[in-house]
């Protein structure tokens, strides 16, 4: 049994699956936060609420990093922590920093900053002679649209310290770009209350399919667990509308783009971590669209349990001790796994979820999650405002992504509108 420091993390997918692996692992937790009411007000439906089995709650200000240090340190000579780790982007470089001053695993805190900030990975990947689109960092929207006319539209812009799609946006015109810009600088605060730097990344659009590529490095060594497929919506915003494992890629397309992600976490110096790297496969090759050295979200962790038995949040655990992770495929009877999102395009008040009674039912459905009637909600703009979901599997091919289509093609959000 280890007792882990986990720091800030219990919202989102992982809200589950983290405590699970800490559970089935045998191991204990001790629980770091700044607001312990951001947990009880964000309970995961379903369940019991997971800091209900933390071996102690403490209270700290995990948003300044230098005196966090030093009460960790305190901490831990008073507790004896064997690892730490935080399911949260936003702490991501607190916890590798945290695990250097105290002498336990983990990934090098310089490495993990360079891949959660959206403009260090680009330069980093473009000295490496990694693919990815033109950019331009930018420290102001005059900036931005002088650069514009360098890249040339249409053009992704991007917040470098932002996850889940927020604000990130395509624009095809110098008014866009202002308005995404002045966007940007409206939102000083991340959601945890972190300064926000004022940047501002433009990217060439790149056209093709967007892929991820899930691994796991240990002691060196990069493992690919698979590539998934991911569909995209919510235009001009980029919402996350489904995915399936493995994608539906021919032998060329799924070397070129796995080949890609190992070389961008090697050029980043990413080890002892799990990674979910997104990749578009152009017609003039793989580009990196963004490293994110943390499980994937979304449910994508599951889609890979559910198809290889591979627990990527244990393996996250696994690495964060200094273990070698598990990552033995196993048969499941599944041959593929997807998950489609219930994304709202207009605001109100949900009413009901018609359609919602026979979908439990429906062939090979692994999960079902709706949100309840009462809950008010905007057109989505980022992945962060889903309605629920529905997963299912195919145990005979790459059949999983079109029996959610067709069960989400049967259920409709009702909304009153006001």
């Amino acid at each position: 049994m280890a007792h882990l420091l986990v720091v800030e993390s219990w919202v989102g997918s992982m809200s589950r699956l983290l405590p699970r692996a800490l559970g089935e692992g045998g191991h204990e937790f001790t629980f770091l936060t700044r607001d312990l009411h951001h947990y009880l007000r964000a309970a995961p439906e379903g369940t019991d609420h997971p800091l209900l089995t933390a071996r102690n709650v403490v209270t700290a200000q995990t948003n300044e990093v230098d005196a966090l240090l030093a009460q960790v340190e305190r901490l831990h000579g008073a507790m004896g922590f064997d690892g730490v780790i935080t399911s949260c982007d936003y702490y991501l470089p607190t916890a590798a920093r945290i695990a250097a001053r105290l002498g336990l695993p983990g990934p090098a805190a310089e490495a993990i900053e360079n891949a959660c900030r959206k403009d260090a990975t680009r330069r980093v990947l473009a000295a490496a002679g990694v693919p990815g689109p033109r950019f331009a960092v930018c420290t102001d929207a005059d900036a931005a649209l002088e650069a514009a006319g360098d890249i040339g539209y249409p053009l992704v812009v991007k917040p470098v310290d932002l996850c889940a799609g927020m604000l990130v946006r395509r624009v095809d015109d110098a008014a866009q770009l202002s308005a995404a810009c002045a966007a940007l600088a409206a939102f000083p605060r991340n959601a945890r209350g972190q300064h926000r730097a004022p940047h501002v990344l433009l990217e060439e659009y790149l056209h093709g399919p967007e892929v991820s590529v899930e691994t796991v490095s240990y002691r060196g060594v990069t493992h690919v667990v698979g590539v998934t497929d991911k569909s995209v919506g919510g235009a001009p915003a980029f919402v996350e509308t489904g995915h399936m494992f493995p994608a539906a890629l021919d032998a060329e397309d799924r070397a070129a783009a796995t080949d890609t992600a190992v070389r961008a976490g090697t050029a980043l110096g990413l080890d002892d971590v799990v990674a979910h790297t997104e990749i578009k496969l152009t017609s003039g090759g793989p580009r990196v669209v963004e490293v994110n050295p943390r499980p994937a979200g979304n449910r994508i962790t599951e889609l890979v349990r559910h198809v290889t038995g591979i627990d990527l949040a244990a393996a996250c655990v696994d690495v964060a001790l200094g273990r070698e992770p598990d990552l033995r495929r196993r048969d499941t009877g599944l041959h593929s796994a997807a998950i489609g999102f219930l994304v709202p395009d207009t605001a109100g008040t949900l009413a009901s979820v018609e359609g919602a009674a026979g979908v439990h039912e429906g062939e090979g459905v692994l999960e079902v999650r709706l949100a309840e009637p009462g809950r008010r909600i905007e057109a989505a703009d980022s992945n962060n405002a889903y309605l629920g979901h529905i997963m299912a599997g195919d145990p005979a091919g790459l059949g999983a992504r079109d029996r959610v289509e067709a069960l989400l093609a049967g259920v409709r959000p009702r909304l009153v509108r006001s």
